[in-house]
């Protein structure tokens, strides 16, 4: 009953929102905080998860729910963990409270408090549904639910391109949605269920070779529209530059992951046939956006959208390390949506706080010396770009690394040399990351101060404590995993293996 309760906590919270403002929560305040307390309150269900999971058992569904839903048509209410999903969980839950905190005194303008908190519970619903669904149909319907409040906080509290923004971001996912539906549907017609793990289990069997490529194709798109799998990313860049701060850390740090967590949870174990047969065009667009995110990001003048393409390159590691189909290879992306959400999350918090001081994320308009002007927000900064460059000892490093890895050795069934071409290329990916946010950090951190106030005042506008705990879980994290990766390589190796069909 644990995820009944940690669902039922931010929906009851965005329902509150309801009630007129005259008789609960009058005052922006009051119900910053309200959010602050409804999503901390998710997070402690979250942590009791942890300490309720058999870490010994890890590759064995835990804490589940499996009540009739629509009995007639083989529907069931199916919630459930294992080693792959509960670290998803615990991220998701974990920066919607740091949202929600760094809001009380960085809110975004714009718009209604009220209905900003609402939609952010109702999206911190869908996320954390999605990650514990174990019924086909109720994995689509919690995977559709994050889109209308995403859309309507870019929308409402975005940039001034928000509404162009807006719309490519519901288009591309509506339309990557009705993809993945489709090719659910086809497998469940054939396999005559729509319970994820029985599916897992069966691994394939029952469903035809050609139903099974026809499938997997339709399903790897839907998802991959979410991933975002170059060329299918077009929607991202404009998203994460008009969004609000709680809104990018979200979008980077959760939604993403909901597409390549897909790939991981359904598509590969229901149809391995089909993964087989598309796996080098998987690993061959994955490397294209290794390469193409780097290159775009080359070429970027604003902060925010920088991050926005290094995520295409970050998500492109996670796409290469599933095509090779391997223990290796999976670990890998599991481990690279993790440390992309620390990493990149602690990224979107900082770009937010770097406008808000400057009133601009354009790197020509901040000029350099920010060390000099803002020492501790320069500092944590430059923590996190080396993070996500894959600095060994960082969380960044391992799902890169493993991934190439992957390649070297990819499944016994796809063309060894193909993959060793695209660890080759990879790796070249992975330098040119290196480069752009060594750019980055030398055209506005380093050097001369180019604004004399600035230079005069010594520091810009301390860190706010808000901020501070808003950034230091991340941080904290990013060490943690990065230094220890058997932290969580130790939980997702038994599951991952089991999907694949190893026990």
């Amino acid at each position: 009953m644990i995820f009944l309760l940690m669902m039922a906590i931010p929906l009851a919270g965005a329902l509150a929102m309801l009630v007129p403002p005259r008789r609960f929560l009058p005052g922006d305040a009051a119900v910053r905080l309200f959010g602050l307390g409804v999503s901390g309150a998710t997070l402690l269900v979250a942590l009791s998860a942890l300490t309720a999971f058999d870490f010994g058992a890890t590759s064995r569904m835990q804490l589940e729910v499996d009540r009739a839903w629509a009995s007639s048509i083989g529907l069931r209410f199916h919630l459930g963990v294992d080693g792959i999903s509960l670290p998803l969980v615990v991220l998701t839950a974990l920066l919607t409270f740091l949202c929600f905190l760094y809001s009380v005194k960085h809110p975004p303008k714009g718009g209604s408090t009220r209905l900003l908190t609402a939609l952010l519970l109702v999206l911190e619903v869908g996320m954390l549904g999605t990650f514990v669904a174990l019924d086909l149909v109720l994995f689509f319907v919690f995977f559709e639910v994050v889109l209308i409040p995403m859309y309507v906080v870019i929308v409402r509290w975005g940039g001034a391109g928000r509404r162009a923004a807006g719309y490519k971001f519901i288009l591309y996912t509506l339309l990557g949605s009705a993809l993945l539906l489709v090719g659910m549907l086809l497998v469940a017609v054939n396999a005559g269920t729509l319970d994820m793990t029985e599916l897992a289990r069966r691994h394939g069997a029952g469903v035809t070779h050609g139903v099974q490529v026809t499938a997997f194709l339709l399903m790897g798109l839907g998802l991959a529209v979410k991933a975002p799998m170059w060329p299918l990313h077009t929607w991202l860049p404009d998203a994460h530059t008009e969004a609000p701060t709680v809104g990018s850390v979200l979008l980077a740090g959760v939604l993403l992951k909901m597409g390549t967590y897909g790939l991981i949870r359904i598509a590969v174990p229901i149809a391995p046939e089909g993964a087989e047969f598309w796996a080098p065009w998987l690993g061959l667009l994955a490397v294209i956006g290794i390469v193409y995110g780097a290159m775009a990001c080359l070429a970027q003048t604003d902060l925010k959208r920088m991050i926005a393409y290094s995520s295409v390159g970050h998500m492109g590691f996670v796409l290469l390390g599933i095509a090779t189909l391997t223990p290796v290879g999976l670990n890998a992306a599991l481990f690279g949506n993790i440390a992309h959400g620390l990493i990149t999350g602690l990224l979107f918090f900082l770009a937010g706080s770097v406008k808000d001081r400057y009133g601009t994320g354009d790197l020509n308009a901040l000029g350099g010396g920010m060390l000099t002007s803002a020492p501790r927000l320069a500092s944590i900064l430059t923590f996190a770009s080396v993070a996500s460059l894959g600095l060994p000892g960082l969380a960044g490093f391992w799902g890169e690394m493993l991934a190439l890895l992957g390649a070297y050795r990819p499944a016994d069934a796809l063309p060894r040399e193909t993959f060793v071409t695209f660890m080759v290329v990879g790796g070249l990916g992975a330098v040119l990351t290196a480069a752009y946010f060594l750019r980055m950090l030398a055209k506005i951190t380093h050097g001369p101060s180019r604004r004399a106030e600035d230079a005069e005042r010594g520091e810009v506008a301390a860190v706010s404590a808000y901020e501070y705990a808003a950034w230091t879980p991340l941080i904290a994290l990013t060490l943690l995993v990065g230094l220890w990766p058997k932290t969580l390589l130790e939980v997702t190796t038994a599951p991952v293996r089991a999907l694949l069909g190893g026990g």
